[in-house]
């Protein structure tokens, strides 16, 4: 499992344990026998370390996950540390049976601005792309695709529950600051499917292990929900009041689209308070067909009131 330190890999190698022999790689330094620090992005492929064993598979969970960072960040991260990836099962290949690969990509490679309702697994990605996450998330698809043993690649959408450090602690953090605001400009609300992180890694265990399972999968709960609806529901669960200013999209996005352009030109450290993917989450209903998903891998066992329960729970611990 790569990227086994971060909030996917660690929460699918704690539920992998269990019925498989396991082990990890992530960027940073964890007391374990069953794990190795290493920076794919940087790391060549000649360096990896000695696995204890062969594995049957490799799961890559690896990436630079942020909605904001640097162009080249992003590139070493997600295109040069999943051509890595490739380069090791090749060279595992050579020495046994060659590994299944599961590339943990994004649904994100399909976003642009606007409502896209009921997106399937053969709708186009590309040629133009959100920002330079889900464009470098697209190539490392095209990258995977290019190993020559069996592959499939999964892409999630929108991962919360205990562990997340991407989608609500974000929001958490803006609505502390009081700099949250309802997004207004629709006439109907924007819905949005999620996936609960348990969910999601039982989805990449059973992609694991089932090689005639192949092409791309959208994994998520199947369960489009409102989303600002929701977001003003998780924080009032955590005795957060309401977002009390209202903001037009329109509005929103041109601030956020300065923000980062000022980041970028005075480099400036962190991320801007606002970005333009974290205002398209609130403001652009995207919804994915799960037939596939739900034909081949099953219905999800957690559903989203559940997993929003259990994360409230564990957030409520730590605020």
């Amino acid at each position: 499992m790569t990227g086994a330190s971060g909030f996917v890999g660690g929460r699918l190698v704690e539920l992998a344990r269990d019925r498989h022999e396991v082990f990890g790689i992530g960027r940073r330094k964890l007391d374990r026998a069953d794990y190795a620090s290493v920076d794919l992005g940087r790391t060549p492929v000649d360096e990896l370390p000695e696995l204890p064993w062969h594995p049957d598979a490799v799961v890559h969970c690896a990436a630079r996950a942020t909605p904001y960072a640097s162009r080249r960040d992003y590139e070493r991260d997600n295109i040069t540390g999943t051509r890595t990836v490739v380069e090791w099962a090749r060279m595992l290949g050579r020495v046994g049976a060659s590994p299944r690969l599961v590339h943990v990509s994004s649904s994100s490679v399909l976003y642009h601005d606007g409502d896209q309702l009921d997106l399937t697994e053969e709708s186009p990605v590309g040629p133009t792309f959100a920002n330079d996450y889900a464009r470098t998330k697209a190539a490392s698809e095209q990258v995977a695709q290019e190993y020559d043993g069996s592959v499939v690649v999964a892409r999630p959408r929108a991962v919360f529950g205990p562990g997340d450090t991407v989608l609500f602690p974000r929001i958490i953090a803006a609505a502390k600051a009081d700099r949250l605001p309802l997004l207004t400009g629709r006439d109907t609300p924007a819905v949005g499917d999620l996936i609960y992180v348990d969910n999601l890694a039982e989805y990449l265990l059973e992609l694991a292990v089932r090689p005639e399972l192949t092409g791309v999968y959208h994994l998520t709960n199947a369960e489009p929900v409102d989303m600002q609806a929701l977001l003003v529901d998780v924080l009032d669960r955590l005795g957060f009041p309401p977002p009390r200013r209202e903001v037009r999209i329109g509005t929103a996005l041109r601030a956020a689209t300065a923000l980062e352009r000022t980041w970028r030109l005075l480099h400036l450290p962190g991320e801007p308070p606002i970005t333009r993917y974290g205002v398209g989450v609130l403001s652009w209903s995207k919804t994915f067909d799960p037939d596939k998903m739900l034909r081949d891998l099953g219905a999800p066992g957690i559903s989203i009131e559940k997993g929003i329960a259990e994360f409230v729970d564990w957030q409520k611990e730590r605020l």
